[in-house]
């Protein structure tokens, strides 16, 4: 008796295809010359599927929002590494310094709060955050 080295497989995947896909599948699985079994498995080993994604005109809104938000972001914190740079070489803190740095904690305070709240926005989820 000769043994073969297959994996014993289970499991069942069925699927309904229009006529059109079925003619494309078996047009496939014939120019491979594989059984359609084979074929599949081929599929779900070798091949990669990219998942679709849909960008709904909300979500460019909000994408762009945050974006913007992002860059307001990168500017106070920019500002705040020249503000500390400035009070490390000097050692001592001065009044206007610390009214700056002040300043830029309030405005990124209220961009958080403005991205949290365009966020809740455009997902249906308004909540009020306490700054």
């Amino acid at each position: 008796m000769k043994k073969y080295n297959t994996p014993h497989r289970r499991r069942v995947i069925k699927t309904l295809l229009t006529e059109e896909e079925y003619t494309e599948f078996s047009e496939r699985v014939t120019l491979c010359k594989m059984s359609q079994s084979e074929y599949i498995r081929q599929a779900l080993t070798k091949s990669r599927i990219h998942p679709v994604i849909t960008v709904s005109p909300v979500n460019d809104e909000l994408l762009s929002a945050v974006g913007k938000l992002t860059a307001k972001y990168g500017k106070i914190g920019g500002n705040l590494n020249q503000i500390a740079r400035c009070l490390n070489e000097y050692g001592a803190p001065y009044n206007a310094l610390s009214q700056e740095v002040r300043a830029a904690i309030a405005e990124l305070a209220a961009l958080k709060f403005e991205v949290l709240q365009k966020v809740g926005e455009a997902v249906g989820n308004v909540q009020t955050y306490q700054l």
